[in-house]
């Protein structure tokens, strides 16, 4: 991984190794951001406040080795990505103005993508995650996830039913609630639709009236013009000396019949007029016919504009003005649809209260069905986890877990009781931790120390582990609160867990470095920045050199020196990497 302009760090290069991997160094040398560096490369939220002073973008680049047929390597492919000979490159950039950007194996992806990648990449567990844990909601999330499909599918069946109760109780709710308001539009829609079947139009008929109007409105106007049009074309009887288009025509045809034997062309044109002829007689005949069926019906007009004025309150009342009658037609098949809806309430109020009870006592069985499950898993999961602890120095502590139920009038019977319930079912579910013998179970919150807390949570990480596994596991300072003999014991089960994944562990405690398979130290120069050379893998003298410094806080100490070589042979030897 290689890591430019992020935080304290200027440039600086990662290279961590298959098995157990340790990051020290001195506080503020810039060991968090070799974390939220992994966190950027898999969709962690970017902060431009981590960049770097004066640079105008950070960028995180990573190269991860896959199967090809592992679940990320499949989803890559899919969004376009390419593999570099069994690895996939991935980068992210993030500008000083927030912008931010990813590439997963040469394409431009969302940043979405990299935490769908993440999620079968890697699993990181830090201090906050610890104190996520201690939260009652968290740790039944935590119980769910162990138990996977034993609790998961009853789960998913429950919460289904749930929505749908939910649904169904809001519509009973609104229905019965608002009774009052569906009355009364209800009745408006009955009013509206009785005006219009009464008025009973038909489409297109304000456009037939419109253009009725019109003409009776100008009868005598087109009488006019279409007996004057029609004396043009066919003369006219009241006065025999005028001449009409028809006789002139008739004249012109004349005079080409006399000769159209001697030119064919000519013949040609005196068909065209004997054509031109018989259309003035039709557009005569015509308008003749016209003129004698206009009739100037006062009577007809009035009826036609009151239709008219009835139609127009219609489509002002129910649409708007600018529409017209196909509009009024539509709204009141729309309105009748929606009468029917608020006339049918009661029978719908009926049907939904009968569905609500059913639903009511399926959610109680599957609530019954989803509690039994998770007691099962939360017995296997207390029985793992104490095993954990024996082997992190706390072999008489015990854990369990509290699954219990609150009574509530309102709720679901459940096993002869009537209990809360919610999304997630009907349990309230706690860890409990006994530290030693005789010591009463309490939530872990109270009942262990800083140390013992987080020798607790490692525990149900590594328990994680087995029922959940990923191929690469980061802790940042999960060893808080721990020393002495509890620390090589923290060292000794990380690096059991690395004999199966690749294991990247932020410490400071160097009986957990001491176990690692590799050991890089993040070094800080005078002038407060990280290079290059500032994440450096350590040799077998690098490594003595910085555990003596975090025995003693002096490199050069003999003591520290010595008793960092004792740290490393014990850890090297297969009875200290044995579990006690």
């Amino acid at each position: 991984m290689r890591i430019r302009a992020l935080g304290v760090i200027d440039d600086a290069v990662v290279e961590l190794s298959p098995g157990f991997t340790a990051v020290t160094g001195e506080t503020g040398a810039g060991k968090t951001m070799v974390v939220t560096s992994l966190g950027l490369l898999l969709g962690g939220r970017a902060d431009p406040g981590l960049v770097r002073g004066g640079a105008g973008r950070a960028v995180v680049e990573g190269r991860i080795s896959l199967a090809a047929d592992a679940p990320a390597a499949l989803r890559a492919v899919e969004a376009g990505a390419e593999l570099d000979d069994g690895a996939l490159l991935i980068s992210r950039t993030v500008s000083a103005e927030g912008r931010s950007r990813a590439h997963v194996g040469g394409r431009a992806v969302p940043v979405g993508l990299l935490g769908e990648l993440g999620e079968d990449l890697i699993a990181v567990h830090g201090q906050t995650d610890q104190q996520r844990l201690l939260k009652p909601a968290r740790q039944r999330g935590a119980l769910d996830r162990y138990a996977g499909a034993a609790v998961t599918g009853p789960l998913e069946r429950y919460q289904a039913a749930y929505r749908r109760l939910r649904e169904v109780t809001a519509t009973l709710d609104e229905l019965t609630t608002r009774a009052r308001e569906r009355a009364q539009e209800a009745d408006l829609l009955r009013y509206g639709l009785e005006e219009v079947a009464a008025a009973e139009p038909r489409p297109g008929e304000d456009t037939e009236l419109a253009a009725e109007a019109e003409r009776l409105g100008h009868a005598d106007a087109l009488a006019s013009a279409a007996t004057l049009a029609h004396a043009a074309l066919a003369g006219d009887p009241a006065d025999p000396e005028s001449v009409d288009a028809g006789t002139l025509v008739a004249q012109a045809r004349r005079a080409l019949d006399a000769v159209r034997t001697h030119d064919p062309r000519l013949a040609a044109l005196g068909d065209r007029l004997d054509e031109v002829g018989y259309l003035l007689a039709d557009v005569a005949a015509d308008l003749a016919g016209y003129a004698d069926g206009l009739d100037a019906d006062p009577a007809r007009l009035a009826a036609v504009e009151e239709r008219r004025a009835v139609l127009s309150q219609l489509v002002r009342k129910h649409t708007g003005a600018k529409e017209g009658v196909a509009e009024v037609l539509r709204w009141a098949e729309t309105a009748a649809q929606r009468l029917a809806e608020l006339e049918g309430d009661d029978d719908r109020i009926g049907g939904l209260a009968a569905e609500r009870e059913h639903l009511h006592t399926a959610l109680g069985a599957l609530a019954a069905e989803l509690s039994a499950a998770r007691h099962a898993a939360a017995d296997r999961f207390a029985a793992a986890v104490t095993a954990e602890l024996t082997e992190l120095a706390m072999p008489h502590a015990r854990v369990g877990f509290d699954v219990r139920q609150n009574d509530d009038p309102a709720g679901l019977e459940v096993g002869g009781r009537t209990v809360a319930y919610g999304p997630y079912g009907v349990d309230e579910v706690e860890v409990l931790l006994a530290p030693h013998p005789g010591a009463p179970p309490r939530p872990i919150a109270k009942g262990a120390s800083g140390g013992e807390l987080s020798r607790v949570m490692l525990a149900v990480e590594v328990v994680f582990a087995g029922a959940d596994p990923v191929p690469t596991y980061l802790f940042d300072e999960v060893d808080a609160g721990v020393g002495g003999k509890a620390a090589v014991e923290i060292g000794r089960r990380l690096a059991k867990l690395a004999e199966s994944a690749q294991v990247v562990v932020v410490t400071h405690l160097p009986q957990v470095a001491a176990f690692a398979d590799r050991h890089l130290v993040v070094e800080k120069t005078s002038d407060g920045t990280v290079t290059r050379s500032g994440v450096k893998v350590l040799d077998d003298a690098g490594r003595v050199r910085e555990l003596s410094r975090m025995l003693a806080g002096l490199e050069d100490s003999e003591l520290g020196r010595a008793h960092a070589e004792e740290l490393l042979a014990a850890a090297r030897t297969p009875r200290g990497r044995a579990a006690s």
